[in-house]
């Protein structure tokens, strides 16, 4: 008789484990052939999570402007520049250049393969070009890829961070009881998946007095502009002195919200350049383009020269 016999003197049948020892092995057995699947798959958790960081992190190329304009279509930097004062001046804000990022959350860089949304925004005080500090100004209003962007034309800010099959764009709305920057309280900003007016924004003149005169002229590359929202007519800012903390480490918080002096006049919250390459490929992009010595540095040097002799 096949099996072993039970206490009624039936035989147990074959799929009948006998023994707890049986079944912690059949069970050891599961999980090992679950875990070398999943792993040949690449659908580990850790896997996962690494191909998202390896993308955030990615090494981006920016495009190159070839008549100093930013156009439909570029690939740049949006960099809140340092207002060259003391850190006793600036105290308690952070002081150096910081770059717009994308700032997904813990459990989307712990769970997941590809940004999700609502996904967060932050500046970060790295200037090097990776996938989650780099944007692409898209179009809102039919234009074609190429042209210049004007001041005071709408556009759009898309982050692909690092993906070549996902886009995010950067959006804010009206402050609500809901909806907050966390830090400071004022209007959020934060990446959707879908175009709206939400995600509208506008690029204006610095100077207050000449604004009017430059409306509708191309908006140069890699010089100090201020970034407008439409919806709300904010502007984007970086207060620098809130810092949040991500998985990147600590990093400062961005948002909505227009900075004015006694003069009525935007502060250096508000200031942003729109960063492209490096044409010359001495440096990754122009922000670490070298200046051109002035009149007086070559004045010196050729005297040395001639000393020299």
């Amino acid at each position: 008789m096949n099996g072993r016999a039970s206490l009624s003197g039936k035989p147990y049948s074959a799929g009948v484990r006998i023994a707890n020892w049986n079944e912690d092995t059949y069970l050891e057995e599961d999980l090992l052939k679950d875990f070398l699947y999943k792993r040949e798959k690449g659908e580990l958790l850790i896997q996962k999570s690494k191909r998202l960081k390896n993308n955030l992190l990615k090494q981006m190329q920016l495009s190159v402007s070839k008549d100093g304009f930013v156009h439909f279509g570029d690939t740049v930097m949006l960099l809140s520049p340092e207002n060259n004062k003391s850190p006793m001046e600036n105290y308690p804000a952070v002081c150096g250049n910081l770059t717009l990022s994308v700032n997904p959350d813990d459990l989307t860089v712990h769970t997941s393969e590809s940004l999700q949304v609502p996904c967060g925004v932050s500046a970060v005080k790295s200037v090097n070009p990776v996938g989650r500090n780099a944007f692409r100004i898209l179009s809102v209003e039919g234009n074609s890829m190429g042209e210049p962007i004007r001041f005071g034309q709408n556009f759009g800010l898309g982050a692909t961070g690092g993906f070549t099959n996902q886009m995010l764009y950067l959006a804010s709305d009206h402050k609500s009881f809901m909806r907050f920057a966390k830090k400071s309280y004022l209007q959020q900003v934060f990446f959707t998946d879908e175009l709206s007016y939400l995600t509208c924004w506008q690029a204006t003149f610095l100077d207050p007095q000449l604004r009017l005169e430059y409306e509708g002229f191309p908006v140069p590359a890699n010089t100090k502009v201020l970034i407008t929202h439409c919806h709300t007519n904010r502007g984007l800012a970086v207060p620098r002195n809130f810092w949040i903390r991500s998985y990147f480490g600590k990093e400062y918080e961005v948002t909505c919200h227009t900075y004015l002096d006694s003069h009525k006049a935007e502060e250096d919250k508000n200031y942003w350049i729109i960063v492209t390459a490096n044409p010359s490929g001495d440096g990754v992009t122009m922000f670490d383009r070298p200046k051109p010595p002035s009149e007086e540095t070559r004045e010196r040097e050729k005297n040395e020269l001639y000393a020299g002799t």
